[in-house]
């Protein structure tokens, strides 16, 4: 398969300006290519690995890939896929914003490779230097507002009057144009990608390159990445999900992908992993021989995880979930079972209460609200259904000491099957 071929089997090709075209220049020899990202927070989020890992297919295939960290167009706020203003980020906030995407994108692509290695270059770098005057001039005049005011993205919020749009962002396809335009121009840059929500605006840098460079661009855009549900992906219940481990732990960002709904979870791969057709045909045809064994899902959360954040923090993301399906303790890590902390309920206690002769285990209990009373506690206890750090406790008169902390501080209660609590002692 050729580039083309493998995002359309991949589902990844949503339109194209010239598909014929573009087709007939991919087989012609490398393109160089660029997606943009707009640094409107601290860190990319799994929505941003689409485009992102869709410049490193490319790459991968012996294309070009430039990276473009949005400094000027996200000063700006793209309004695509917006129906309300965007905040304007200070400069402080935009240039830490700036310095961790970068840190981010240069993790999925090779900019060492010997043969067509990618490129990371700021907007901000060729727009902050040309003058109000100078960009209404020579880049202004080639727009018509009647063909921006029918692009999607404007269009829809000229239309509410309530939040319409402010010059600020209806200027924001020009900027978008520009880069390509300036790409075009110094890096022989023919190719744009981009979400569905883009079409606007890269088609806005094609009409611009012709009439600047009398050069033909072509534009793509890939599909909006949804759940069975209908909703984004990168989102949950607490939010995006986020590449950086410090806004979504390794733990939380592996369970994302391992509670795939059965639906999607083949349609994911082939977005987002870099598995081979083989490998996930033959993932496919076990899913759908036995969808309850579940394996698809692991080799998609495994794949993403060690993809995101390395083999070693996904073995530790995969060993948290065993511990809370009931798993050993042994030589279980302290960043390992700190993951666990944050995804169960969680009790302090008095560390002096430890001391001398311990804490019966049945009052611990009930200040840890697994069980309603001392007796209940007894009764759950001799029945087996009380565990200390993840081992059957059946003896009602036991008496918690430090010696039972985990890290010196840590204490894993549970009843039945899933029912946890993490002890603190302070």
């Amino acid at each position: 398969m050729n580039i083309y071929e493998e995002l359309q089997w991949r589902g990844l090709v949503n339109d194209c300006t010239d598909a014929a075209e573009l087709n007939k220049r991919l087989a012609s020899g490398p393109v160089t290519l660029y997606c943009g990202f707009d640094p409107t927070a601290d860190s990319l989020h799994v929505g941003n690995l689409v485009p992102l890992l869709c410049l490193r297919r490319f790459q991968l295939f012996g294309h070009h890939p430039i990276a473009v960290a949005g400094g000027a167009t996200g000063s700006i706020g793209d309004p695509s896929g917006r129906n309300s203003e965007r905040q304007l980020l200070t400069t402080e906030v935009l240039n830490a914003n700036i310095a961790n995407q970068k840190e981010q994108l240069q993790r999925w692509l090779d900019f060492n490779r010997p043969t067509n290695p990618a490129l990371l270059v700021d907007n901000a770098s060729w727009t902050a230097p040309v003058s109000f005057l100078e960009f209404l001039r020579d880049i202004g005049k080639h727009f018509s507002v009647n063909v921006m005011v029918g692009k999607e993205s404007v269009r829809a919020r000229m239309e509410d009057r309530e939040s319409g749009i402010s010059y600020t962002e209806f200027s924001y396809m020009l900027l978008q144009a520009f880069d390509f335009y300036h790409l075009c121009r110094h890096h022989n840059c023919e190719l744009q990608i981009g979400g569905s929500d883009q079409w606007g605006n890269i088609t806005a840098g094609i009409d611009l390159i012709r009439k600047k460079l009398g050069r033909h661009a072509f534009g793509l855009t890939l599909p909006l990445i949804t759940n069975a549900a209908g909703e984004k992906v990168g989102k949950s219940l607490g939010g995006a999900v986020w590449i950086d481990s410090r806004k979504t732990s390794v733990y939380r960002f592996y369970q994302y992908w391992i509670n795939t709904d059965d639906r999607d979870v083949i349609r994911f791969m082939k977005y987002f992993t870099f598995l081979s057709r083989e490998e996930i045909n033959a993932l496919e045809k076990k899913h759908a021989e036995n969808p309850g064994v579940r394996e698809a899902h692991r080799a998609l959360a495994k794949a993403m995880t060690d993809l995101v954040h390395g083999e070693a923090a996904t073995r530790e993301a995969i060993r948290a979930s065993e511990i809370l399906f009931g798993g050993g303790l042994d030589g279980i890590s302290e960043n390992t079972f700190n993951d666990i902390v944050g995804e169960v309920p969680s009790k302090g206690l008095e560390k002096a209460k430890l001391d001398g002769t311990g804490y019966p285990l049945v009052e611990l209990l009930v200040d840890a609200g697994l069980c309603p009373s001392k007796g209940q506690a007894r009764k759950d206890l001799e029945g087996g259904g009380i565990y200390v750090n993840n081992e059957r406790e059946t003896n009602s008169q036991r008496a918690v000491s430090p010696n039972a902390l985990l890290f010196g501080k840590h204490l894993l209660l549970r009843k039945g099957k899933r029912n946890y609590v993490v002890v603190t002692a302070k």
